[in-house]
């Protein structure tokens, strides 16, 4: 009997033995708190019960990195520099006016006969010639077989500024050949006299014009002597 009680009292000091250890184990594992922030690392001071807060743990959090796809949300896409519109912008080009040539064309091509007082006077001829619808070429060779101006122009140029040999006042040093003011002048009014008085009428060749324009019945073959020339410059 004696031998039964105290079995039973081991066995009751055991089970409270254990029941003390669970309890305890529970208590110190209950007070560890760990805290997880997304965005920092927080530490916090434990206290053991077993202890009485004689000794602190300090527990480092480990930081939670964000996830992938939270990395590309916070991700701020710097806006790309706008490349300029590019404009497209026509160049104008140059209109051929005669024979295949254009305006400048055309005026270099007269200037490689035109000598002395008429150099660099290509251009008025040409653009005057396109204005009226003349063609250079004849407008030009009478001018070279009136004034001489392949080499040394005519005294009639370079003193009253006459280039196709026309008459009228006031004249020249007092004579039937028309004097102009200036080079220009004598150029355009030289033009505007070929396109009323021979154009207008029909007459648009020097074989034409001869009868009209000189008395000699060979100048139209001289001025179609000077055309072919110009043309082959």
């Amino acid at each position: 009997m004696k031998n039964h009680r105290r079995v039973i009292a081991q066995a009751i000091y055991l089970i409270l033995t254990f029941v003390f250890v669970f309890i305890t184990c529970n208590t110190t594992h209950s007070n560890q708190v760990v805290l997880k922030n997304n965005t920092k690392t927080e530490t916090l001071i434990v206290y053991n019960d077993t202890e009485k807060a004689s000794k602190p743990e300090i527990l480092e959090l480990e930081e939670e990195k964000p996830s992938e796809k939270e990395q590309q949300e916070q991700k701020i896409e710097e806006p790309q520099d706008k490349q300029p519109a590019i404009e497209e912008v026509s160049v104008p080009v140059d209109p051929i006016v005669y024979e295949g040539m254009t305006l400048s064309e055309l005026a270099a091509k007269l200037d490689r006969s035109l000598n002395s007082t008429l150099s660099g006077y290509g251009y008025q001829f040409a653009s005057k010639a396109v204005e009226l619808g003349i063609d250079p070429y004849l407008a030009v060779g009478i001018v070279l077989h009136e004034t001489g101006c392949t080499w040394n122009c005519s005294s009639l140029v370079r003193e009253c500024n006459n280039v196709g040999g026309m008459k009228g006042s006031p004249g020249c040093g007092g004579g039937s050949y028309k004097a102009f003011a200036t080079l220009e002048e004598g150029i355009d009014s030289y033009m505007n006299n070929l396109y009323n008085n021979y154009y207008a009428y029909g007459l648009t060749t020097p074989e034409a014009m001869n009868s009209k324009y000189a008395a000699s019945t060979t100048w139209a073959a001289q001025v179609r002597n000077y055309m072919n020339k110009l043309r082959e410059a």
